[in-house]
């Protein structure tokens, strides 16, 4: 299936949940948020990748298996349906709702006389020293649109054209301002009215505020534009020069970069759509008409008058039942190794581990990869204070991590600074696993702590995505990872790793191993199963094996939250094969592989999806779990997963995400199950 219509169906999953009746309102607005800021990062990287490949010439073409232009039609087609199905759900879900319960957001046309003079003196005091109207003419003032910024069209007429002349003609003339966000609030909140709570769009105060803007002209009528720009830097493979300044001056052109779509109200009248539309070089097909409001990711910010009020139930972070009851040293991950999934569980082990290092007078070095760090990240206070007390501290940091660039700049300016040793990006490759080692002298030998992650060393992303942090020291994982590391730093070439899965050494061929033994176990008549759970799957190679794997006759149940490139269910091809894909309050994000092995089952984690770019353009770690109660409990997650009926829906090619529905079962939400799951377990 293919990759960009098979994320337009996960971003779909999405929607779906903003009118999910069992979804809190504020949740549902969330989700609305979220719908709106993936569309507009689909748009900056894989829309604008889409449209590079237009420009290939036709044998090119040929051999890529699609055409480029189709493709194109294609999404316009699909984003065009679900853009009504967002207005629908706004209009007809969330605004109601709003009402019901005495929250009102209101337009320019539903002021009251007490609201209309808040509105202009908000607008004299805080809107107007932002405004920088411009009047276009064209073939001389062509507007510049910034990326993702809302602007508002302006139709102008003349003070005295409300004059009945019929022979006359009305001389038009259009303006454009932008609205500013980047300044102030998307919401104006109003004066409450007898209980009654009301909220205005900076779009709206604008609007009603235009006779100010242009006193010297009649509003004819005023329409809502946003432009989207190309985000891609296209230097992943560039092997030459100083790929630092090579980033850095690709960033600052990336607000700048090629238009790709144009999002305008479709009320707009023609002429000045066209003269937007030619300012900018789009063809019609990727302009997209909407309703009266753009960014609806600014709903993030929707003000909740009832603070704690229409949102989910609180599932406050559980204790781990044996790392709760300790003083976290390093000795405590001595003999015993620790699994903590979070959110279920408390992110601080992860940070009570890495201060346990910095604090050890007998630790004398500490290494991390760095991918996407937290706004004021507790690990990186932590890796500071390890080098203030003289541990050598090395952090590699990768800087291509998309969107997070300049802050991981930022991040690793920061650490140089405090005395750490910032290793960056390679050309080429992307250094996406999730590790850290300590290194302690213990009875004057030298020994290993490993912390590995299928997530970032981001506390704030582990409040909300689901994600397992392994703590060990044995040393058959510590040591390799080691190796990981010294392949960071440029001293290792090759190694033959037993344990890890290492992408750039062994990770494909392992994999490709594993399933080849279910399949010699199928043949056989034995028990061969495959479970595994990843954000996506789209590597033609894995996909071709799994196909193999399912007509051999092994049972294969996939749990796939994005995209999907396999095509499940297909007599004679993947009958054998099963995918749900999950979307709830928390954003299912780890990668687990398990492998029934003849009833020893093989258990992995890691940070790597199915994907070429993982498999093959990354820097990636997926470790083993070998000890048996660890593994029942990851085995036990991934069960609960699959006999989800609330929140799962069954992934095929129609992709329409239809929820998977057990006759005669009870509702069974797998994430308050899984956070049952770790209650019962506190209590053993």
């Amino acid at each position: 299936m293919n990759r960009e219509i098979s994320w337009l169906a996960f971003n779909h999953r999405v929607l779906q949940e903003a009118k999910d009746p069992s979804v809190p309102l504020y949740e549902k607005i969330k989700f609305v948020a979220i719908y709106s800021s993936n569309l507009d990062e689909f748009f900056r990287v894989r829309v604008a990748s889409v449209r590079t490949l237009m420009t290939l010439n036709k044998k090119t073409i040929k051999e890529l298996g699609f055409d480029p232009k189709e493709l194109l039609r294609s999404i316009h087609k699909i984003i065009k349906s679900q853009q009504e199905e967002i207005g629908e759900i706004f209009r007809d879900i969330i605004k109601p709702e709003l009402k019901k319960n005495k929250i009102h957001l209101i337009d320019e046309t539903q002021l009251n006389l007490d609201q209309k003079e808040f509105v202009s003196n908000y607008f004299e005091n805080q809107i107007q020293q932002y405004i920088q109207p411009v009047l276009l003419v064209k073939d001389k003032i062509n507007p510049f649109l910034q990326n993702a910024r809302l602007y508002l069209s302006v139709k102008l007429a003349p003070k005295d054209s409300e004059v009945p002349e019929p022979a006359k003609v009305i001389r038009h003339k259009y303006a454009i301002l932008k609205i500013p966000t980047d300044h102030l609030p998307r919401f104006l909140t109003l004066p409450a009215v007898d209980g009654n709570y009301y909220y205005l769009m900076i779009d709206d105060a604008l609007r009603y505020c235009l006779p100010k803007i242009f006193p010297g002209y009649k509003i004819a009528s005023s329409h809502a534009l946003k432009l989207t720009r190309d985000a891609e830097l296209y230097i992943d493979d560039e092997y030459s020069g100083d790929l630092m300044e090579k980033l850095k001056h690709s960033l600052a052109k990336r607000n700048v970069g090629q238009p790709i779509r144009l999002l305008y109200d479709k009320e707009i009248p023609t002429s000045m759509l066209k003269f937007i539309r030619e300012s900018v070089s789009l063809d019609r097909d990727d302009c997209i008409g909407g309703g009266k409001y753009h960014n609806f990711s600014d709903f993030f910010s929707f003000p909740n008058p009832f603070k704690n009020k229409f949102l989910y139930e609180n599932m406050p972070p559980l204790p781990h039942p044996e790392l709760e009851k300790v003083k976290i040293t390093l000795d405590t991950f001595s003999k015993k190794e620790y699994l903590i999934h979070v959110p279920f569980q408390k992110y601080q082990y992860v940070i009570d581990f890495l201060d346990a290092a910095a604090e050890d007078e007998n630790v004398v070095s500490i290494k991390v990869t760095q991918y996407r760090v937290a706004k004021r990240s507790a690990v990186i206070r932590t890796l500071k204070k390890a080098a203030a007390n003289g541990k050598h501290v090395i952090v590699f940091v990768e800087v291509k991590a998309r969107f997070d660039e300049e802050s991981n700049f930022k991040w690793a300016a920061e650490m140089e600074k405090s005395g750490i040793k910032v290793l960056y990006s390679f050309p080429g490759l992307k250094v996406h696993s999730k590790l850290a080692l300590v290194t302690r002298i213990e009875n004057e030998k030298i020994k290993n702590y490993c912390y590995f992650g299928t997530g970032n060393f981001n506390e704030s992303t582990a409040k909300l995505y689901t994600d397992l942090g392994f703590i060990t020291s044995d040393k058959r994982l510590t040591t390799e990872a080691s190796k990981v590391f010294d392949y960071l730093e440029g001293t290792l070439k090759d190694y033959k790793f037993k344990h890890l899965l290492v992408a750039q050494f062994n990770m494909r061929k392992k994999f490709c191993h594993l399933i080849q033994n279910e399949i010699e176990a199928a043949k056989k008549n034995k028990k061969a199963r495959i479970l595994a759970k990843m954000n996506s799957l789209e590597d033609p190679k894995m996909i071709s094996r799994l196909y193999e794997a399912s007509n051999a006759g092994v049972k294969i149940d996939l749990i796939v939250r994005g995209l999907c490139c396999l095509e499940p269910g297909v007599k004679g091809k993947s009958e054998n094969i099963n995918v749900i894909s999950i979307v709830d309050r928390y954003l299912e994000h780890s990668r687990i592989f398990v492998f029934e092995n003849g009833g020893d089952k093989i258990v992995f984690a890691g940070s790597a999806d199915w994907m070429k770019r993982n498999l093959n353009r990354r820097i990636e770690v997926i470790f083993p779990i070998y000890d048996t109660n660890l593994k029942k409990e990851v085995i036990d997650i991934l069960k609960i997963q699959l006999k989800d009926n609330t929140k799962a829906r069954i992934i095929n090619k129609t992709n329409k995400n239809k929820y998977k529905v057990l006759k005669d079962s009870n509702p069974y939400n797998s994430q308050i199950e899984t956070y049952k799951y770790y209650k019962e377990k506190n209590k053993l």
